[in-house]
């Protein structure tokens, strides 16, 4: 898949899940409860102990099904890492520009956060494909959103933090051109007493108020 085919991809289902578990075991039921839920993306964070490992067996069991990403990468080094373990995209906290220098050179979409007027702009004019706004909960959440697409109706953003099943349609309305979204969806407490099902229904959830906002705005 590439590039192109990546981020229609994010955008079409505008959802990106992100995966902080505290296992490899952990995460690769994530992956599969999102992915039974309606949901073929998935993030896994570099938080996640043996990250990578997970990477390369999702990438290798479910690749062709499922868009593999690569959260919290902060660095050129671990953006080359997950490349090289098969993550097809890559999401950053914040600006490192370098990373977003290598992910263009290897023709591979990125997610560079950003939070200030000032920060989206250098993400955008470096090359990053959609820009994720973070945290966004803290600083006003939706409207925050709509706050910046005044200036900025060009550049995709992705809201993460304080996405939540009450404020998703909110963010949709907004403009965001997807949500990231981690505990909201992938809950600890499900993976913990091993109840995937849970997940597999709030992705669901996710997905029904995404498609239902869009449609309204159409």
């Amino acid at each position: 898949m590439n590039k192109q085919e990546v981020r229609k991809r994010i955008e079409q289902i505008g959802i990106i899940p992100v995966v902080r578990a505290s296992s490899s075991r952990e995460a690769c039921i994530a992956a599969e409860a999102v992915h039974k839920g309606g949901i073929p993306i998935v993030e896994i964070t570099m938080t996640v102990p043996g990250a990578l490992e997970v990477i390369s067996e999702l990438a290798k069991s479910c690749g062709k099904e499922v868009l593999i990403g690569a959260g919290t990468v902060l660095n050129v080094e671990d953006a080359r890492r997950c490349l090289d373990a098969g993550a097809q995209f890559l999401v950053s906290p914040g600006f490192n520009r370098a990373t977003v220098e290598l992910a263009a050179r290897e023709s591979k979409l990125i997610l560079a956060g950003a939070l200030t007027p000032t920060e989206i702009i250098e993400a955008w004019t470096a090359g990053s494909d959609l820009v994720k706004v973070f945290p966004c909960g803290q600083v006003g959440g939706a409207k925050y959103i709509k706050s910046l697409k005044g200036p900025f109706p060009q550049i995709p953003l992705v809201p993460t933090g304080g996405v939540n099943l009450n404020t998703a349609a909110e963010f949709i309305e907004a403009g965001a051109a997807a949500l990231g979204i981690g505990g909201e969806l992938v809950q600890s407490e499900a993976l913990k007493s091993n109840k995937p099902e849970l997940i597999v229904e709030t992705a669901r959830k996710f997905l029904e108020i995404v498609a239902t906002t869009r449609a309204k705005s159409q």
